[in-house]
């Protein structure tokens, strides 16, 4: 008789295509976190439901890549074939064709991205350093004597110091630091600025500034040794890089930000209009409490001369009166002299009859009896205590594990913590455990464990 073959043998499972697809998917998507991915763009299409469908490729291979219309609204960059770009994407299956491919959730070229993973990276680096730290940052001075301004000395961010400056209180001396504030060398040279100034001492307060850019632009302000000039700098520093959103390591560093080098000078700068209108007011205050002191002082000097007599007069009556107060002190101090003399008398009288040599006699007499007793009864004290102790030693030594140390037995324990081991189960082979015995201990290493 025929049979088929696979009936004898175990079932089939049959997977369709969707599900090893579907399946296939939760795989890839479960196994593979975001991740960051650099490449060349390749077969850009921009259909009209908005979404992005493109290839990233570099010499060997190339992956299909889609970026969904609200993660692409976002984008400070046109993507076109043929640009490096670095994106972070989750890793998936198109099930419908069973492509593999990645869902972008952020893209942006390769260049700049390089650049802000080492602004974020220099950032994280200095940040847990503590170089960001708020209790390091220093108050400006309300009143500066003088302000320095480390920027170049031909852009714009210079003369708009300037003029703000001059417009809020132009009597304020400014000091101008020329540098660099961009290009190879211009972060050295913005570092040298701030150890220069700090070295003259000058100024009261620095302001580090340039106009707006791209992060190219700006990075001589996000390299490491400006950063720490800014805070080795003894002088308060206020940062005012480029425009509002524009952010750098200098910002972070710097006592005070500033969003723009127009601000970072108004925010130094006491403001003159404020200050006149402020002065007037104290001068008006000022004159006012002068009127009023002034006619306080009339009214007295005018109350005074009307008391005012002949000084003659007043000398004569003052004389008399300090003659009476003289033959007064004297008459009351002959009483105090006769009474005090007179309870001085009485009081060695009564010395006299308490005299005491009775009294010491029999305090010394009492204080011997005493000691007689307290000698006596601390000896029976100390007999009665040195039994009790003899009682409880030999209590003790009956139950204590020496004695029973002292007969061939140890007392195993871990090293590390002192815990007794009272089981085999509880230590491994190789393990060291400490023996202790009648007489010292023993430090083992165990080579096998029976139960």
């Amino acid at each position: 008789m025929n049979r088929d073959p696979q009936a004898a043998g175990p079932p089939r499972h049959v997977y369709t295509v969707s599900r090893l697809n579907r399946e296939a998917r939760t795989v890839l998507e479960g196994g593979f976190p975001l991740l960051w991915v650099e490449g060349e763009i390749s077969n850009l299409a921009r259909p009209a439901s908005g979404h992005l469908y493109f290839s990233l490729k570099d010499p060997a291979a190339q992956v299909r890549c889609a970026m969904f219309r609200n993660r692409n609204l976002h984008l400070g960059f046109e993507p076109a074939d043929g640009q490096q770009v670095l994106v972070r994407a989750r890793v998936s299956l198109y099930e419908a064709r069973g492509e593999f491919q990645l869902i972008v959730e952020h893209m942006e070229e390769a260049g700049t991205g390089a650049l802000r993973r080492a602004f974020e990276a220099l950032k994280a680096r200095l940040e847990k350093e503590g170089l960001f730290a708020p209790e390091h940052k220093r108050p400006l001075p309300a009143h500066p004597r003088c302000v320095g301004v480390i920027t170049s000395p031909s852009g714009a961010a210079v003369r708009d110091i300037l003029t703000t400056l001059r417009r809020r209180f132009p009597a304020l001396p400014v000091i101008v630091y020329p540098v660099p504030v961009q290009g190879e060398g211009a972060a050295e040279a913005i570092a040298a600025a701030l150890h220069r100034a700090n070295e003259r001492r000058e100024c009261d307060v620095l302001i580090l500034a340039r106009g707006g850019g791209s992060l190219e632009d700006l990075w001589a302000f996000n390299e490491e040794v400006v950063a720490r000039a800014i805070r080795a700098s003894a002088v308060p520093v206020v940062t005012g890089v480029g425009h509002e959103i524009d952010f750098t390591i200098a910002d972070f560093a710097a006592d005070h930000r500033a969003p723009t080098p127009t601000a970072a000078a108004e925010l130094v700068s006491p403001d003159q209009q404020a200050w006149r209108r402020r002065l007037d007011q104290l001068a008006a205050r000022l004159h006012l409490l002068m009127a009023r002191r002034l006619e306080h002082l009339r009214e007295r000097l005018a109350w005074l001369g009307g008391r005012l007599r002949e000084p003659r007069r007043r000398l004569q009556e003052a004389s008399l009166r300090l003659d009476e107060l003289d033959l007064r002190l004297h008459r009351a101090m002959e009483r105090r002299l006769r009474h005090e003399g007179h309870r001085l008398a009485v009081l060695r009288a009564r010395l006299l009859r308490h005299h005491p040599e009775a009294v010491l006699a029999a305090a010394r007499s009492r204080c011997a009896l005493l000691a007689q007793r307290l000698a006596a009864a601390a000896r029976d004290r100390l007999g009665e205590a040195r039994h009790r102790l003899e009682l409880a030693a030999r209590g003790l030594e009956a139950v204590s594990p020496l004695a029973t140390l002292a007969r061939g037995y140890a007392i195993v324990s871990d090293p590390a913590d002192g815990t007794v081991i009272r089981a085999a189960r509880r230590v491994r082979p190789g393990q060291t455990v400490e023996a202790r015995l009648h007489e010292g201990r023993l430090l083992c290493r165990v080579e096998e464990t029976r139960d």
